[in-house]
């Protein structure tokens, strides 16, 4: 089904629906008000009446003059990040205040009362229902006239709402618990329907959204890989190698190449506009961070994420100590982490958010954005966790946003929700084993071994926002940047473990040949790359086994490891397991083979990587148990991605019903991105005709 714009204002029993709960909205402030008065020195709202009409006079004073002043002091407001505009609307009460009561109320009082009718409009909006969106909106569609009237057709756009890696399996776990009601209504009202598709191997952010936003994914083996002929070591979400990912892949017929916008994401699918897009931070041509400024103009607003963050931390820490005292299994997640996850969880989220409620009143063809919130805390908790199908709910009502604004657009739009990849179960090697894969290798090895710190997806994808942030030329533009300098690196802001990891990657890529680590080992969930950095070519097994004799028996035979894959001067590649081999050129099998349970398509993803210049000397996946859907990943978490097995391999797509039918099963993320091209063609809209030759598992 399509969202339609609203014809001749809102129906006659939603715009009644909406008064009476603005109207009880008001009376709750009004009541809130009076009780002040009771205990705030400086407020005296004389009667509950009293308290009515200052709600109504200052609900005027945000209709009639707010606009205005924001025009006025919008540079001031976003330097201050929202502070001057809690204190304009601190004198607006102080003044009502005065007007209604003669009593000569204090500033402090108004103060105080801003906070507070603040606090109850944000939970008492939440619980009646109000559309918090709506004020905002219509400042939108005035100060976006023109683009509204050029961009007024009955061809409907396209919102592509990404979900991090939530599985299909997962996602309808979600939906027959009830966890996801819009999704739920969508597919029961019968506009959507849902479908399944399989992703690359690596399963991750970084390969995926290349092969879904830009069609192509070729040469990633994983989230983090060492290049022997550049001697870098690349990781997806940094600033530096993400624009290098783009400039390998990019072909400008992108997915959102057309007139498109790019929002949260890695790679910019050739979209003209983007705003915290990684591989586009440094280009001021495109991406546009002064967007997000309004967003922090908006006290209110912020007052309200606020809010919202000090309530994530504290179900972050009930869900911490709740698996502590239960004796599940967990990892370690206190210090910064619970600031870290509402940053990425509350804070990114709404900031997304308010800017693809913008793009769909403004009338944009196509939009992609990413939520990275589920995919942190099921890393962090598990996939099935509570918490983890809280902040799943959390997105599902962003969706409920879309769709109302859908009304005040100038054209129909079709809203898509997809997810890259999605997670696996599983405690991770070290809890298991006692020991890391890297000290398993280092054991087995004469040399060095260098591992470079696996640093969590979201450290760099907040360092990424900041210096997007601080990439704006007006002033608090240079007020973040000034603030940020001393953290710069690599083009990014380097916070937390992630400063770490840039001072290794920066060491490693001067190094001479010589001067190299013997051997790097690097995780991505359950995926392990081994390299050998002096040996400037792909090291086969014969010349492993000279060089490190038992290296390849050791990890094949370790019980937390699943398979190996290595390439043999005699056979090609070929996949080792604890008690046989798998010969990929011809699926000669010997002994148990080592990819039962792995997915049908296992013995196809991994030819393809085979055939990548970058692929690793040893390719190495955790153990993976089909009858408990655990597997075991190298970092430090609950719910992993990356390699193979389990429901990591499965994201889904839900589609509005009118789109047709695939015709069969979607394989590679550059197979869906083809596939969604055709839809959107379908749909009336224009797209960037790319080279449909596909090189994914199965395609």
């Amino acid at each position: 089904m399509t969202f339609y714009p609203r014809e001749g204002g809102p129906g006659a029993r939603r715009y009644i629906g909406f008064a009476i709960r603005v109207a009880v909205l008001g009376l709750i402030q009004a009541a809130a008000l009076y009780g002040m008065s009771a205990i705030i020195p400086g407020v005296d709202v004389p009667s509950f009446k009293a308290g009515i009409a200052v709600v109504i006079l200052l609900a005027l004073f945000n209709a009639l003059l707010w606009p205005f002043i924001t025009r006025l002091i919008l540079p001031l407001t976003v330097l201050t990040f929202g502070i001057l505009g809690l204190i304009a609307t601190t004198l607006a009460i102080w003044l009502i205040l005065d007007l209604i009561d003669k009593s000569e109320p204090t500033l402090f009082g108004a103060f105080c009362a801003a906070i507070v009718m603040t606090l109850v409009t944000t939970i008492g909006g939440t619980l009646l229902d109000v559309d918090g969106d709506a004020y905002h909106l219509r400042i939108v569609r005035r100060r976006l006239g023109k683009e509204r009237r050029q961009n007024s057709t009955d061809v409907p756009g396209t919102i592509f709402f990404e979900i991090d890696g939530l599985a299909e399996p997962l996602l309808r776990e979600a939906i027959a618990a009830g966890e996801v009601p819009t999704i739920e209504r969508w597919i029961n009202d019968g506009s959507h329907r849902l479908i399944g598709w399989e992703c690359d191997l690596s399963s991750q952010t970084g390969a995926s959204q290349s092969g879904l936003l830009l069609g192509s994914n070729e040469n990633m083996p994983a989230f983090r890989w060492y290049e022997k002929d550049t001697g870098k070591l690349m990781v997806s979400n940094s600033i530096g190698d993400a624009a290098e990912i783009e400039r390998r892949h990019a072909t400008g017929t992108g997915l959102l190449a057309v007139d498109g916008t790019s929002r949260g994401n890695l790679v910019s699918g050739d979209a003209p506009r983007a705003s915290a897009t990684m591989s586009v931070v440094k280009d001021r041509s495109r991406s546009r961070s002064a967007e997000f400024y309004a967003y922090f103009a908006d006290w209110a607003g912020l007052i309200r994420t606020l809010t919202l963050c000090f309530h994530d931390i504290f179900l972050e820490k009930v869900a911490y100590w709740r698996q502590k005292r239960s004796g599940a299994e967990h990892v370690n997640r206190g210090g910064i982490y619970p600031l870290l996850r509402c940053t990425i969880t509350v804070i990114m989220r709404d900031l997304n958010s308010a800017i693809l409620l913008a793009d769909i009143v403004e009338g944009v063809p196509v939009s992609y954005a990413t939520y990275v919130g589920y995919d942190e805390v099921a890393h962090h908790s598990g996939i099935r966790e509570p918490d983890a199908f809280a902040a799943l709910k959390r997105l599902d009502h962003q969706l409920l946003r879309l769709e109302r604004a859908c009304a005040q657009a100038p054209r129909p739009y079709n809203i898509v929700v997809l997810s890259d990849h999605g997670q696996t179960q599983g405690r991770p090697f070290r809890q298991r084993c006692g020991q890391t894969l890297e000290e398993v290798v280092e054991a087995a090895c004469s040399g060095d071994v260098s591992a470079p710190v696996a640093v969590e997806e979201s450290w760099g994808v907040l360092g990424a926002w900041l210096a997007d942030l601080g990439s704006d030329e007006g002033p608090a533009g240079r007020f973040v940047k000034r603030a940020t300098k001393d953290r710069m690196a690599d083009d990014t802001v380097a916070l937390g473990p992630n400063r770490e990891l840039l001072e290794e990657k920066e060491g490693l890529s001067a190094a001479d040949l010589a001067e190299r680590p013997e051997t790097i080992v690097l995780a991505s969930g359950c995926l392990g790359l081994v390299s050998f950095p002096r040996v400037p070519h792909r090291m086969t097994a014969e010349e492993i086994e000279e060089l490190h004799p038992g290296l390849l028996a050791t990890l094949a035979g370790h019980p937390g490891i699943g398979w190996v894959m290595v390439r043999s001067q005699a056979d090609g590649a070929v996949v080792l397991g604890a008690e046989g081999s798998h010969r990929l050129s011809d699926d000669h099998v010997e002994g148990v083979d080592p990819l039962i349970g792995y997915g049908e398509h296992a013995a196809d993803h991994l030819r393809r990587t085979d055939g990548f210049e970058h692929c690793p000397d040893i390719l190495v996946n955790g153990a993976y148990d089909p009858e408990t859907g655990e597997v075991a990943p190298f970092e430090e978490f609950m719910g992993s991605h990356g390699g193979l097995g389990g429901t990591q391999m499965s994201p889904f797509a839900l589609i509005p019903s009118q789109w047709s039918d695939p015709g069969g099963p979607i394989v590679g993320a550059a197979a869906m991105h083809h596939q969604l091209k055709d839809w959107m063609s379908e749909s009336g809209l224009e797209i960037a005709e790319s080279d449909r030759q596909l090189t994914a598992a199965g395609g």
